[in-house]
Protein backbone atom coordinates (compact mmCIF):
# COMPACT_ATOMS: atom_id res chain seq x y z
CA UNK A 1 0.00 0.00 0.00
CA UNK A 2 1.31 3.36 -1.13
CA UNK A 3 1.44 5.83 1.82
CA UNK A 4 -0.63 9.16 2.35
CA UNK A 5 2.28 11.29 0.96
CA UNK A 6 1.50 10.01 -2.49
CA UNK A 7 -2.64 9.87 -1.93
CA UNK A 8 -3.04 12.11 -4.18
CA UNK A 9 -1.54 10.79 -7.14
CA UNK A 10 -4.00 8.87 -9.42
CA UNK A 11 -1.46 6.22 -10.50
CA UNK A 12 0.37 4.72 -7.51
CA UNK A 13 3.84 3.88 -10.48
CA UNK A 14 7.26 5.21 -9.34
CA UNK A 15 8.65 6.68 -12.97
CA UNK A 16 12.49 7.26 -12.37
CA UNK A 17 14.67 8.84 -14.33
CA UNK A 18 18.07 9.14 -15.47
CA UNK A 19 19.93 12.39 -16.24
CA UNK A 20 22.44 13.01 -18.82
CA UNK A 21 21.41 11.77 -21.95
CA UNK A 22 17.70 11.03 -20.88
CA UNK A 23 16.20 14.22 -19.12
CA UNK A 24 19.05 16.75 -20.49
CA UNK A 25 21.82 17.01 -22.77
CA UNK A 26 25.38 15.94 -21.10
CA UNK A 27 26.04 18.74 -18.34
CA UNK A 28 23.17 20.85 -19.86
CA UNK A 29 20.06 22.56 -18.65
CA UNK A 30 16.77 20.84 -18.91
CA UNK A 31 14.70 22.17 -21.11
CA UNK A 32 11.62 24.48 -20.57
CA UNK A 33 9.51 21.39 -22.48
CA UNK A 34 10.79 18.76 -20.48
CA UNK A 35 10.67 20.87 -17.57
CA UNK A 36 7.03 21.50 -18.31
CA UNK A 37 6.44 17.27 -19.04
CA UNK A 38 7.78 16.44 -15.77
CA UNK A 39 5.70 18.85 -13.76
CA UNK A 40 2.57 17.18 -16.08
CA UNK A 41 3.90 14.10 -15.69
CA UNK A 42 3.94 14.43 -11.76
CA UNK A 43 0.41 15.52 -11.43
CA UNK A 44 -0.58 11.91 -12.11
CA UNK A 45 2.43 9.45 -11.30
CA UNK A 46 5.19 9.58 -8.67
CA UNK A 47 8.98 10.70 -10.29
CA UNK A 48 11.96 11.02 -9.38
CA UNK A 49 15.47 11.40 -10.34
CA UNK A 50 18.56 8.66 -10.56
CA UNK A 51 21.87 10.64 -11.15
CA UNK A 52 25.30 9.41 -10.86
CA UNK A 53 27.12 12.75 -10.64
CA UNK A 54 26.63 14.87 -7.12
CA UNK A 55 23.73 16.46 -5.65
CA UNK A 56 25.45 20.16 -7.07
CA UNK A 57 25.15 19.35 -10.32
CA UNK A 58 22.33 17.81 -10.28
CA UNK A 59 20.61 20.22 -8.94
CA UNK A 60 22.01 22.68 -11.25
CA UNK A 61 20.83 20.89 -14.50
CA UNK A 62 17.46 20.32 -13.15
CA UNK A 63 16.40 23.71 -11.94
CA UNK A 64 15.55 26.07 -14.45
CA UNK A 65 15.02 29.96 -13.52
CA UNK A 66 12.81 30.33 -10.73
CA UNK A 67 12.65 26.25 -9.94
CA UNK A 68 14.60 24.21 -7.14
CA UNK A 69 14.86 20.57 -8.60
CA UNK A 70 14.81 19.57 -4.76
CA UNK A 71 10.92 20.03 -4.88
CA UNK A 72 9.81 19.60 -8.41
CA UNK A 73 10.68 15.41 -7.97
CA UNK A 74 9.39 13.14 -5.19
CA UNK A 75 12.58 11.50 -4.56
CA UNK A 76 15.81 12.95 -5.73
CA UNK A 77 18.78 10.59 -5.86
CA UNK A 78 22.30 11.62 -6.71
CA UNK A 79 25.55 9.70 -6.98
CA UNK A 80 23.21 6.64 -7.51
CA UNK A 81 21.10 6.98 -4.47
CA UNK A 82 24.20 7.35 -1.98
CA UNK A 83 22.80 10.95 -1.39
CA UNK A 84 18.94 10.61 -1.30
CA UNK A 85 16.06 12.77 -0.70
CA UNK A 86 12.71 11.65 -0.74
CA UNK A 87 9.83 15.01 -1.01
CA UNK A 88 12.41 17.29 0.02
CA UNK A 89 14.04 15.27 2.67
CA UNK A 90 17.46 13.84 3.94
CA UNK A 91 17.53 9.79 3.57
CA UNK A 92 20.45 7.84 5.33
CA UNK A 93 23.70 8.35 2.91
CA UNK A 94 27.01 6.27 2.92
CA UNK A 95 30.64 6.83 2.42
CA UNK A 96 32.96 5.84 -0.69
CA UNK A 97 36.03 5.96 1.52
CA UNK A 98 34.57 4.65 4.54
CA UNK A 99 33.65 1.75 2.60
CA UNK A 100 37.28 1.99 0.79
CA UNK A 101 39.70 2.58 3.35
CA UNK A 102 42.20 5.46 3.23
CA UNK A 103 45.23 3.26 3.08
CA UNK A 104 43.53 1.16 0.16
CA UNK A 105 42.39 4.72 -1.54
CA UNK A 106 45.93 6.28 -2.06
CA UNK A 107 46.92 2.82 -4.45
CA UNK A 108 44.50 3.56 -6.21
CA UNK A 109 44.39 7.31 -6.69
CA UNK A 110 47.74 7.14 -7.25
CA UNK A 111 47.57 4.32 -10.36
CA UNK A 112 45.08 6.00 -12.22
CA UNK A 113 46.60 9.60 -11.82
CA UNK A 114 49.80 7.88 -12.96
CA UNK A 115 48.13 5.87 -16.10
CA UNK A 116 46.42 9.24 -17.58
CA UNK A 117 49.56 10.82 -17.09
CA UNK A 118 50.87 7.97 -19.75
CA UNK A 119 47.67 7.92 -21.76
CA UNK A 120 48.57 9.21 -25.60
CA UNK A 121 45.09 11.30 -25.96
CA UNK A 122 44.49 14.06 -28.55
CA UNK A 123 44.03 16.76 -25.36
CA UNK A 124 43.90 16.57 -21.56
CA UNK A 125 42.34 19.31 -19.45
CA UNK A 126 41.90 19.23 -15.57
CA UNK A 127 39.98 17.04 -12.54
CA UNK A 128 41.25 13.71 -14.12
CA UNK A 129 39.79 12.32 -10.46
CA UNK A 130 36.53 13.69 -9.01
CA UNK A 131 36.16 12.47 -5.21
CA UNK A 132 32.48 12.08 -4.14
CA UNK A 133 30.32 10.78 -1.75
CA UNK A 134 29.37 7.47 -2.38
CA UNK A 135 31.97 7.13 -5.75
CA UNK A 136 35.05 8.38 -7.69
CA UNK A 137 34.47 9.43 -11.13
CA UNK A 138 37.91 9.37 -13.02
CA UNK A 139 38.10 10.65 -16.39
CA UNK A 140 41.06 10.57 -19.17
CA UNK A 141 40.21 14.10 -20.72
CA UNK A 142 39.50 15.50 -17.35
CA UNK A 143 36.08 17.00 -16.49
CA UNK A 144 37.08 20.67 -16.71
CA UNK A 145 37.02 19.97 -20.72
CA UNK A 146 34.54 22.07 -22.51
CA UNK A 147 31.22 20.61 -24.30
CA UNK A 148 32.68 20.78 -27.62
CA UNK A 149 35.78 18.79 -26.30
CA UNK A 150 33.43 16.50 -24.47
CA UNK A 151 31.82 15.78 -27.61
CA UNK A 152 34.99 15.20 -29.72
CA UNK A 153 36.51 13.15 -27.16
CA UNK A 154 33.30 10.64 -27.13
CA UNK A 155 33.76 10.12 -30.83
CA UNK A 156 37.28 9.26 -30.23
CA UNK A 157 36.51 6.71 -27.43
CA UNK A 158 34.21 4.82 -29.35
CA UNK A 159 37.15 4.54 -32.10
CA UNK A 160 39.96 4.17 -29.51
CA UNK A 161 37.93 2.62 -26.47
CA UNK A 162 39.66 4.21 -23.95
CA UNK A 163 37.65 4.00 -20.95
CA UNK A 164 36.83 0.42 -21.80
CA UNK A 165 40.99 -0.32 -21.67
CA UNK A 166 41.25 1.99 -18.76
CA UNK A 167 38.83 -0.17 -16.85
CA UNK A 168 39.82 -3.69 -17.91
CA UNK A 169 43.60 -2.26 -16.39
CA UNK A 170 41.80 -1.26 -12.99
CA UNK A 171 39.87 -4.26 -12.75
CA UNK A 172 43.10 -6.64 -13.40
CA UNK A 173 45.21 -4.40 -11.03
CA UNK A 174 42.82 -4.00 -8.19
CA UNK A 175 40.68 -7.40 -7.80
CA UNK A 176 40.08 -6.99 -4.24
CA UNK A 177 38.74 -4.21 -3.63
CA UNK A 178 35.22 -4.92 -4.36
CA UNK A 179 34.41 -2.21 -6.59
CA UNK A 180 32.22 -1.56 -10.02
CA UNK A 181 33.64 0.15 -12.87
CA UNK A 182 30.72 1.92 -15.14
CA UNK A 183 31.14 3.90 -18.33
CA UNK A 184 28.56 7.58 -17.51
CA UNK A 185 28.45 10.52 -19.75
CA UNK A 186 30.89 11.24 -22.51
CA UNK A 187 34.20 11.36 -20.79
CA UNK A 188 34.46 9.60 -17.47
CA UNK A 189 33.55 6.70 -15.67
CA UNK A 190 32.23 5.59 -12.22
CA UNK A 191 33.95 3.68 -9.50
CA UNK A 192 31.88 2.74 -6.76
CA UNK A 193 31.61 -0.52 -4.63
CA UNK A 194 29.66 -3.82 -5.64
CA UNK A 195 25.84 -2.93 -5.42
CA UNK A 196 26.21 0.78 -5.39
CA UNK A 197 25.42 1.31 -8.57
CA UNK A 198 22.07 2.69 -9.81
CA UNK A 199 20.24 -0.13 -7.84
CA UNK A 200 20.78 1.51 -4.55
CA UNK A 201 18.26 3.80 -5.00
CA UNK A 202 15.47 1.43 -5.11
CA UNK A 203 16.39 0.65 -1.28
CA UNK A 204 14.70 4.05 -0.34
CA UNK A 205 11.99 3.13 -2.21
CA UNK A 206 11.22 -0.41 -1.19
CA UNK A 207 9.02 0.63 1.84
CA UNK A 208 6.26 2.24 -0.62
CA UNK A 209 5.11 -0.56 -2.04
CA UNK A 210 4.50 0.94 -5.96
CA UNK A 211 2.24 -0.89 -8.36
CA UNK A 212 5.35 -0.15 -10.97
CA UNK A 213 8.67 0.80 -11.25
CA UNK A 214 9.78 2.49 -14.23
CA UNK A 215 13.14 3.55 -15.40
CA UNK A 216 14.54 5.59 -18.49
CA UNK A 217 18.08 5.57 -19.12
CA UNK A 218 20.49 5.55 -22.36
CA UNK A 219 23.20 3.70 -21.16
CA UNK A 220 21.13 0.68 -20.40
CA UNK A 221 23.77 -1.72 -22.37
CA UNK A 222 26.21 -3.96 -20.25
CA UNK A 223 29.08 -1.76 -18.78
CA UNK A 224 26.73 1.13 -19.03
CA UNK A 225 25.58 3.41 -15.81
CA UNK A 226 22.23 2.27 -16.21
CA UNK A 227 22.64 -1.37 -17.18
CA UNK A 228 22.21 -2.64 -13.73
CA UNK A 229 18.72 -0.46 -12.89
CA UNK A 230 17.61 -0.82 -16.25
CA UNK A 231 17.71 -4.48 -15.89
CA UNK A 232 16.68 -5.16 -12.45
CA UNK A 233 13.48 -7.53 -12.07
CA UNK A 234 12.49 -4.92 -9.63
CA UNK A 235 11.50 -1.96 -12.77
CA UNK A 236 10.65 -1.70 -16.26
CA UNK A 237 13.05 -0.59 -18.27
CA UNK A 238 13.01 2.09 -21.05
CA UNK A 239 15.39 3.07 -23.17
CA UNK A 240 15.72 6.22 -24.72
CA UNK A 241 18.60 7.96 -27.62
CA UNK A 242 18.07 11.38 -26.74
CA UNK A 243 15.82 14.00 -24.00
CA UNK A 244 13.06 13.74 -27.19
CA UNK A 245 13.21 10.26 -26.99
CA UNK A 246 12.04 10.27 -23.46
CA UNK A 247 9.48 13.28 -24.20
CA UNK A 248 8.09 10.77 -27.15
CA UNK A 249 7.68 8.34 -24.96
CA UNK A 250 6.22 9.95 -21.97
CA UNK A 251 3.53 11.66 -24.26
CA UNK A 252 2.76 8.52 -25.85
CA UNK A 253 2.57 6.15 -23.31
CA UNK A 254 1.97 7.85 -19.70
CA UNK A 255 0.19 11.47 -20.89
CA UNK A 256 -2.25 10.22 -23.59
Amino acid sequence: MVSQAFADRPNKKLILFDVDGTLTPARQLVSPEMFATLRELRKKYIIGVVGGSDFVKVSEQLSPKGATAITEFDYFFTENGLTAYKLGKPLPSESFIHFVGEERYKPLANFILHYIADLDIPIKRGTFIEFRNGMINVSPIGRNATIAERDEFEAYDKKAHVREAFIKVLEEKFPDYGLTFSIGGKISFDVFPKGWDKTYCLKHVADEKFEEIHFFGDKTYKGGNDYELYQDPRTIGHTVTSPEDTLKILKEEFLS
